[in-house]
């Protein structure tokens, strides 16, 4: 008994002990803004309070169970009541934004992996301007502005020496993309290394660079955020024509006498600039994801390069935005990496229902294609059938009604099997394009009529035109002629009217380059 209640007293006073180090700390934090992401201290008081409320047993400072946030909790995130939370998500949106702008001319140009070339070789920048700040003013080597701009220094070295082994070298894009992106990445991990050794290195923080650490940014950061994505986002709309040029039709640009190479580096600048800018949140390895990732699912909505780079900008902030709400909702998930799969769940979205690339929209209007050809397939075996049924018993091609045909005549027109027929047949029945009488013989109406005569008339237009200026005979002529049929617009149609027309004076409806067949029934 005496050892079950020394027992019952360590286990409270442990207990106890437990209790007021998360009091203090809590305290402690109190005092301070409250923050995002993996480095939340307030977390730890949110856990006392459940446990209280809930009458679960107090939690230690080993406790690592993963709290869902309380309704409360989620009204102050969504609301923005947090100062620091409405700062981290000011400073990220710029970064969205700006980032999806400059991705959508990386994607386009093929430059996608030059962001992350530009994020590893920065790291050795990082930490060569936090030895010489320390060297100059001891305990000041984690000004923000020193770290980026040696960051922007050896990004830009970086893309200087890939610049230069792919223009002076034989060396393909995707080996120097690796060599520079190993070889600064080393040097990086070997500065790292060596700063871990001075007086200042343990507490010098510089690993968040690599991951990003959101939560840790002021006001003072987001202000230079600010500040360099403007200049990122002028210089783009200022190049906004060169650089069009230069992603789409290099080559011309270069026949034109423009200054490609110079363009280029503008552009690799521009990737610079917002590598550095989303060091601090997103982190040098993810940042390269927010400029492809929103570029690559605008794609998917757009051809047009105005509405592409648009809905860029509008993804790439939805992506902070929603990124940075999940971490302020659960603070041990980092929030660059949030960010990023919020990104990736949006394009994922856009590659399934996308109205420009997407894959139910492909998949839609291919179905629509193949109905419209086969629509187009029977009309024109109608027109056909009719136009021999009428020169075999009249000796004429013009009659006031079409004539009645058999369906073994339709068989023998196209590789149709029968219950493909009869689907067709059924369909154009209920566009109102064909009739039948009691016998089962089936024959074109008014409307069915027109649009067999339309079909057939550019059916044979397009052979003409092959046979005529394309030297194709006319055994083969078919083929070629159904291949493209089916996509021939008003506009083009027009042209070989006139085209033909100068031949072919008065041609109403062009003669077959085929011997009839003898229809059967």
């Amino acid at each position: 008994m005496i050892a079950a209640g020394l027992h019952r007293l360590t286990s409270c006073v442990r207990r106890g002990a437990a209790l007021i180090g998360l009091l203090a700390t809590a305290t402690v934090g109190a005092t301070s803004l409250p923050s995002l992401g993996q480095e939340n201290v307030n977390h730890h008081l949110v856990h006392v309070r459940q446990g209280h409320v809930e009458g679960q047993q107090h939690l230690s400072l080993a406790d690592h169970r993963w709290r869902w946030p309380s309704g409360e909790q989620c009204l102050r995130v969504v609301t923005m009541r947090d100062y620091n939370t409405r700062i981290v998500m000011l400073g990220t949106l710029i970064l969205g934004i700006s980032a999806g702008v400059v991705g959508v001319f990386v994607l386009l140009h093929r430059r996608s992996l030059v962001g992350d070339v530009v994020g590893h070789a920065s790291l050795p920048g990082i930490a060569v301007a936090f030895i010489v700040m320390e060297m100059i003013t001891p305990n000041q080597g984690k000004s923000l502005a020193g770290l980026l701009t040696g960051a922007t220094i050896a990004g830009l070295t970086g893309v200087v020496c890939m610049t230069a082994i792919l223009r002076y070298t034989r060396i393909k894009e995707d080996a120097a993309l690796a060599m520079v992106l190993a070889v600064f990445f080393g040097m990086g991990i070997v500065l790292f290394t060596i700063i871990q050794d001075l007086p200042t290195g343990s507490s010098a923080g510089l690993n968040h660079f690599i991951f990003g650490t959101a939560a840790s940014m002021v006001a003072a950061d987001v202000q230079l955020i600010a500040k360099a994505a403007v200049i990122v986002l002028l210089v783009s709309i200022l190049f906004f024509k060169e650089l069009t040029l230069l992603c789409f039709d290099k080559n011309y640009a270069i026949s034109q006498a423009w200054p490609t190479v110079g363009l280029d580096l503008l552009l690799l600048v521009l990737v610079v600039g917002i590598v550095e800018i989303g060091a601090q949140s997103v982190g040098l390895i993810l940042v390269v994801a927010l400029m492809i990732i929103p570029a690559a699912a605008a794609r998917f909505w757009t051809d047009r390069l105005l509405h592409m780079i648009l809905a860029a900008a509008l993804f790439g902030g939805l992506s902070a935005y929603f990124g940075i709400l999940m971490s302020a909702l659960m603070p041990r998930l980092a929030a660059g990496a949030i960010i990023v799969l919020t990104g990736g769940v949006l394009f994922f979205i856009s590659m399934f229902f996308g109205t420009r690339r997407g894959v139910l929209w492909r998949i839609l209007m291919q179905q629509r294609l193949r109905r419209r050809v086969a629509r187009h397939d029977l009309l024109r075996a109608f027109g056909e059938l009719s136009e021999q049924t009428v020169a075999s018993q009249n000796g004429t091609e013009s009659t006031t009604t079409p004539p009645w045909i058999s369906l073994d005549a339709l068989l023998t027109m196209r590789s149709w099997t029968a219950p493909r027929l009869h689907h067709l047949l059924k369909t154009a029945w209920r566009e109102q394009l064909i009739e039948k009488d009691d016998n089962g013989r089936l024959r074109l109406t008014e409307y069915g009529e027109q649009l067999a005569l339309r079909a057939t008339r550019n059916h044979r237009l397009w052979e003409l035109y092959l046979i005529n200026y394309a030297d194709i005979a006319p055994s083969h002529v078919d083929r070629d002629a159904d291949t493209i049929e089916h996509i021939l617009d008003a506009e083009l149609i027009a042209e070989l009217e006139v085209e033909l027309g100068e031949r072919f004076p008065h041609m109403i409806m062009p003669k077959s380059p085929h011997k009839f067949r003898q229809p059967a029934g």
